[in-house]
C-alpha cells in the first residue's frame, strides 16, 4: 500500500473500509442505503504539527498500517492514483485499533 504522496502537517491519508453489503441477519443492503464506513487503514502520515507557543514539532501518534476509527463526517475524499482515499487531520481520529 505505498503511495507516491506525502501529506503535510498533521494530515493523514486513510483507505476507508468497504461498506457493508449485508446485515447480520443476511439481508442484502441496496447500494443507495449503504452507510459510509467510519473505520479504515492509515496509508500515509504527515510529519506532525508545530506547537503554536514554542514552535516545536509535535510528532504524529499514528503510523502507516494502523487501523483506525474516525468521525462520521471526518475528512475529505480524494482520488489518488485511481482509488478514493480520505484525507483528514489526526484530531479527527478517535481510536487506533
Amino acid at each position: 500500500m505505498s503511495l507516491n504522496v506525502k501529506p503535510l502537517g498533521d494530515r493523514i491519508i486513510i483507505e476507508a473500509a468497504p461498506a457493508e453489503t449485508k446485515t447480520a441477519s443476511g439481508i442484502y443492503i441496496p447500494e443507495t442505503a449503504q452507510e459510509k464506513p467510519q473505520y479504515g487503514t492509515v496509508v500515509a502520515v504527515g510529519p506532525g504539527r508545530y506547537a503554536d507557543a514554542t514552535g516545536t514539532l509535535i510528532p504524529m501518534t499514528v503510523k502507516a498500517g494502523d487501523k483506525v476509527i474516525y468521525g462520521k463526517f471526518a475528512g475529505q475524499e480524494f482520488p489518488i492514483e485511481g482509488k478514493d482515499y480520505l484525507v483528514m487531520r489526526e484530531s479527527d481520529i478517535y481510536v487506533v485499533l
